[in-house]
């Protein structure tokens, strides 16, 4: 069989994208982070993060089509990426390991038009994580006045953003990956005030304590999704897009 695919997670370094683009101009990208429905094959603790379970599912599963895979392993992803990269590595695939962990020296200046744009929450995280390897120009986008924020990474169940009406603004990582520095604290932790937010992390991740600390300090609402959104955890967004 064929090996056409780069497979990567969180967002690798920029020059090492364009370079790994170079070398395989034809190649198909799988962002391993992504729910493809690959078979759970049991490979980690049943209580554990479901990207970091992504990861492995989906990179197991598509072994024989994958060249090689983009790991982030820093500040710009997590310490599970970095244990993921080593045991894939065993387990017989070609790991490039990357830390792209360079600090914003204005964040007055960050170009981040999708997440202040008018489209649908979905949408707009779609889009954050496609253009990590696209790269495309979105400075047409029409902002839009928010009403609420999401704050976080993309979720694994992306139905929970259909909750959100279009007026809501991007925070946390997918802000700072959308501003090209996955990387940078003060970027990932910064909110508005004046905006109601959703802290929203993957059970089991090591953002909890961060997201539980931010809803504190903005009086927003924490919430943690390990696998799907339940009834009682959408129940809870709506009450407070409903209430705030």
């Amino acid at each position: 069989m064929t090996k056409n695919i780069i497979a990567f997670w969180g967002y690798p370094e920029k020059e090492l994208i364009k370079k790994t683009k170079i070398e395989y101009p034809k190649a198909q990208w799988v962002d391993l982070d992504i729910n493809i429905n690959a078979p759970d094959l049991k490979f980690l603790p049943e209580n554990y993060c479901i990207i970091i379970k992504n990861m492995y599912n989906n990179a197991l599963f598509l072994k024989d089509k994958i060249i090689k895979i983009l790991a982030p392993i820093g500040k710009d992803k997590c310490d599970s990426a970095y244990f993921a990269s080593e045991i894939l590595k065993e387990a017989g695939f070609e790991v490039i390991q990357t830390t792209f962990e360079q600090q914003c020296k204005n964040l007055n200046e960050i170009n981040i038009p999708i997440s202040k744009s008018s489209l649908p929450l979905k949408e707009k995280i779609e889009l954050i994580t496609k253009n990590i390897i696209e790269q495309k120009d979105y400075s047409h986008l029409k902002p839009t006045k928010p009403k609420f924020g999401f704050w976080g990474v993309p979720p694994n169940d992306l139905s929970i953003l259909e909750l959100f009406p279009n007026e809501t603004e991007v925070f946390g990582w997918c802000r700072a990956v959308e501003a090209g520095y996955p990387g940078d604290f003060q970027i990932e932790t910064f909110a508005d005030k004046n905006i109601p937010t959703i802290f929203f992390t993957q059970a089991f991740c090591s953002k909890t304590q961060l997201a539980k600390y931010l809803a504190n300090k903005y009086d927003g609402l924490f919430i943690d999704v390990d696998c799907n959104a339940n009834n009682s955890i959408k129940a809870k967004i709506e009450a407070f897009l409903k209430l705030r």
